[in-house]
Protein backbone atom coordinates (compact mmCIF):
# COMPACT_ATOMS: atom_id res chain seq x y z
CA UNK A 1 0.00 0.00 0.00
CA UNK A 2 3.02 2.79 1.28
CA UNK A 3 4.74 1.81 -2.41
CA UNK A 4 1.72 2.06 -4.52
CA UNK A 5 0.95 5.63 -2.85
CA UNK A 6 4.58 6.41 -3.13
CA UNK A 7 3.87 5.54 -7.09
CA UNK A 8 1.07 7.93 -7.49
CA UNK A 9 2.95 10.85 -6.20
CA UNK A 10 5.85 9.94 -8.74
CA UNK A 11 3.15 9.73 -11.59
CA UNK A 12 1.40 12.49 -10.59
CA UNK A 13 3.58 15.31 -9.33
CA UNK A 14 4.62 16.37 -12.87
CA UNK A 15 0.46 17.86 -13.13
CA UNK A 16 1.54 20.40 -10.52
CA UNK A 17 4.32 21.63 -12.31
CA UNK A 18 2.90 22.52 -15.65
CA UNK A 19 3.55 26.18 -15.56
CA UNK A 20 7.34 26.18 -14.64
CA UNK A 21 7.96 23.75 -17.00
CA UNK A 22 6.51 25.90 -19.61
CA UNK A 23 8.51 28.24 -18.82
CA UNK A 24 12.25 26.90 -18.15
CA UNK A 25 12.38 24.19 -20.58
CA UNK A 26 10.00 26.27 -23.08
CA UNK A 27 7.85 23.14 -23.50
CA UNK A 28 4.35 23.55 -25.74
CA UNK A 29 1.20 22.12 -24.65
CA UNK A 30 1.72 19.09 -26.80
CA UNK A 31 5.10 17.93 -25.36
CA UNK A 32 3.67 18.04 -21.83
CA UNK A 33 1.08 15.83 -22.91
CA UNK A 34 3.93 13.79 -24.15
CA UNK A 35 5.70 13.73 -20.95
CA UNK A 36 1.76 13.41 -18.65
CA UNK A 37 0.80 10.78 -21.10
CA UNK A 38 3.12 8.64 -23.88
CA UNK A 39 6.33 8.95 -21.69
CA UNK A 40 4.78 7.38 -19.32
CA UNK A 41 1.99 5.15 -19.76
CA UNK A 42 2.78 3.36 -22.91
CA UNK A 43 6.09 1.87 -20.73
CA UNK A 44 4.04 1.53 -17.93
CA UNK A 45 1.57 -1.02 -19.83
CA UNK A 46 3.94 -2.79 -22.22
CA UNK A 47 6.52 -3.13 -19.05
CA UNK A 48 3.45 -4.48 -16.69
CA UNK A 49 3.13 -7.59 -19.49
CA UNK A 50 6.86 -8.55 -19.33
CA UNK A 51 6.72 -8.00 -15.39
CA UNK A 52 4.00 -10.26 -15.05
CA UNK A 53 5.84 -12.82 -16.89
CA UNK A 54 8.68 -12.22 -14.49
CA UNK A 55 7.19 -12.52 -10.93
CA UNK A 56 5.83 -15.78 -12.22
CA UNK A 57 9.41 -16.86 -11.89
CA UNK A 58 11.72 -15.01 -10.20
CA UNK A 59 11.71 -13.29 -6.89
CA UNK A 60 8.77 -10.81 -6.65
CA UNK A 61 10.41 -8.79 -3.57
CA UNK A 62 13.64 -8.50 -5.84
CA UNK A 63 12.08 -7.34 -8.65
CA UNK A 64 9.53 -4.83 -6.59
CA UNK A 65 13.04 -3.84 -4.90
CA UNK A 66 14.52 -2.75 -8.19
CA UNK A 67 11.73 -1.15 -10.15
CA UNK A 68 10.79 1.01 -7.13
CA UNK A 69 14.53 1.71 -6.70
CA UNK A 70 14.87 2.66 -10.63
CA UNK A 71 11.27 4.98 -10.58
CA UNK A 72 12.25 6.61 -7.73
CA UNK A 73 15.94 7.34 -9.41
CA UNK A 74 13.88 8.48 -12.81
CA UNK A 75 11.65 11.02 -10.81
CA UNK A 76 14.47 12.45 -9.18
CA UNK A 77 16.28 12.44 -12.02
CA UNK A 78 13.17 14.34 -14.02
CA UNK A 79 14.86 17.54 -11.29
CA UNK A 80 18.15 17.10 -13.21
CA UNK A 81 16.64 17.09 -16.77
CA UNK A 82 17.90 19.93 -19.08
CA UNK A 83 15.60 19.57 -21.62
CA UNK A 84 12.75 18.08 -22.97
CA UNK A 85 14.41 14.97 -24.50
CA UNK A 86 16.26 14.23 -20.69
CA UNK A 87 13.17 14.32 -18.91
CA UNK A 88 10.82 12.43 -21.73
CA UNK A 89 13.50 9.77 -21.20
CA UNK A 90 13.13 10.21 -16.71
CA UNK A 91 9.48 10.01 -17.32
CA UNK A 92 10.04 6.35 -19.22
CA UNK A 93 11.94 5.20 -16.26
CA UNK A 94 9.52 5.78 -13.85
CA UNK A 95 7.05 3.96 -16.04
CA UNK A 96 9.39 0.83 -16.33
CA UNK A 97 10.11 1.29 -12.55
CA UNK A 98 6.39 1.25 -11.60
CA UNK A 99 5.20 -1.35 -13.91
CA UNK A 100 6.75 -4.09 -11.31
CA UNK A 101 4.86 -3.25 -8.47
CA UNK A 102 1.18 -4.11 -9.41
CA UNK A 103 2.18 -7.59 -10.98
CA UNK A 104 4.28 -8.32 -8.08
CA UNK A 105 1.92 -7.00 -5.59
CA UNK A 106 -1.33 -9.06 -6.71
CA UNK A 107 0.82 -12.23 -7.19
CA UNK A 108 2.27 -11.51 -3.18
CA UNK A 109 -1.14 -10.76 -1.89
CA UNK A 110 -2.31 -13.63 -3.45
CA UNK A 111 -0.14 -16.11 -1.63
CA UNK A 112 -0.05 -14.27 1.80
CA UNK A 113 -4.30 -14.09 2.12
CA UNK A 114 -6.99 -17.42 2.21
CA UNK A 115 -9.21 -16.87 -0.70
CA UNK A 116 -12.11 -15.56 1.46
CA UNK A 117 -9.87 -12.67 2.77
CA UNK A 118 -8.25 -11.38 -1.10
CA UNK A 119 -11.43 -9.15 -1.60
CA UNK A 120 -10.28 -7.23 0.87
CA UNK A 121 -6.16 -7.05 1.02
CA UNK A 122 -6.70 -6.07 -2.89
CA UNK A 123 -9.41 -3.38 -1.91
CA UNK A 124 -6.45 -2.10 0.71
CA UNK A 125 -3.75 -2.21 -1.64
CA UNK A 126 -6.21 -0.37 -4.20
CA UNK A 127 -6.45 2.46 -1.98
CA UNK A 128 -3.17 3.62 -2.64
CA UNK A 129 -4.11 5.21 -6.10
CA UNK A 130 -7.04 7.34 -4.25
CA UNK A 131 -4.35 8.38 -1.27
CA UNK A 132 -1.44 8.90 -3.83
CA UNK A 133 -3.45 10.91 -5.90
CA UNK A 134 -4.77 12.76 -3.31
CA UNK A 135 -1.35 13.33 -1.63
CA UNK A 136 -0.08 14.53 -4.65
CA UNK A 137 -2.90 17.04 -5.39
CA UNK A 138 -2.99 18.59 -2.37
CA UNK A 139 0.90 18.13 -0.71
CA UNK A 140 2.50 19.03 -4.50
CA UNK A 141 0.09 21.60 -4.94
CA UNK A 142 1.04 23.04 -1.57
CA UNK A 143 5.07 22.23 -2.34
CA UNK A 144 4.45 23.98 -5.59
CA UNK A 145 2.62 26.97 -3.92
CA UNK A 146 5.61 27.38 -1.47
CA UNK A 147 8.79 27.69 -4.28
CA UNK A 148 7.22 29.04 -6.86
CA UNK A 149 7.89 32.63 -6.81
CA UNK A 150 11.35 31.65 -5.73
CA UNK A 151 14.40 31.90 -8.44
CA UNK A 152 15.89 29.24 -6.51
CA UNK A 153 15.96 25.98 -4.06
CA UNK A 154 19.15 25.58 -2.49
CA UNK A 155 19.76 21.48 -1.23
CA UNK A 156 22.40 20.07 0.19
CA UNK A 157 25.23 18.14 -2.38
CA UNK A 158 22.63 19.09 -5.16
CA UNK A 159 23.12 22.95 -4.63
CA UNK A 160 21.11 25.42 -6.38
CA UNK A 161 17.81 24.13 -8.19
CA UNK A 162 14.75 25.75 -9.61
CA UNK A 163 11.69 24.72 -7.75
CA UNK A 164 10.17 22.64 -10.16
CA UNK A 165 13.56 20.69 -10.40
CA UNK A 166 13.75 20.74 -6.01
CA UNK A 167 10.16 19.32 -5.97
CA UNK A 168 11.19 16.54 -8.21
CA UNK A 169 13.90 15.11 -5.80
CA UNK A 170 11.84 15.90 -2.78
CA UNK A 171 9.55 12.98 -4.04
CA UNK A 172 11.65 10.99 -5.39
CA UNK A 173 14.32 10.57 -3.14
CA UNK A 174 12.03 8.98 -0.03
CA UNK A 175 10.59 6.44 -3.07
CA UNK A 176 14.59 5.04 -3.30
CA UNK A 177 15.01 5.30 0.30
CA UNK A 178 11.69 2.99 0.70
CA UNK A 179 12.71 0.20 -1.47
CA UNK A 180 14.75 -1.96 0.48
CA UNK A 181 10.76 -1.97 2.75
CA UNK A 182 9.54 -5.15 0.55
CA UNK A 183 11.62 -7.01 1.79
CA UNK A 184 9.61 -7.14 4.72
CA UNK A 185 6.91 -9.17 2.81
CA UNK A 186 7.52 -12.40 2.69
CA UNK A 187 6.85 -14.48 -0.80
CA UNK A 188 7.19 -18.17 -1.52
CA UNK A 189 10.35 -19.18 -3.24
CA UNK A 190 10.39 -19.02 -7.48
CA UNK A 191 11.69 -22.67 -7.61
CA UNK A 192 8.87 -23.84 -5.71
CA UNK A 193 6.12 -21.76 -7.49
CA UNK A 194 7.78 -22.55 -10.76
CA UNK A 195 7.59 -26.73 -9.89
CA UNK A 196 4.24 -26.29 -8.37
CA UNK A 197 2.83 -24.63 -12.21
CA UNK A 198 4.92 -27.41 -14.06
Amino acid sequence: LLLYIFSFIDRQIITMMVKPLERDLHLSDFQLSLLMGPAFGIFYVVCGLGMGWLVDRFSRRWITAIGVFIWGIATTLCGMAGGYGQLFLFRMGVGVGESTLTPAAHAMIAEAFPPKRLATAFSVYTLGAVIGGGIATIVGGTIVHLVTDLDKVTLPLLGDLRPWQAIFVAVGLPTILLSPLIFLVKERPAAERVARNA
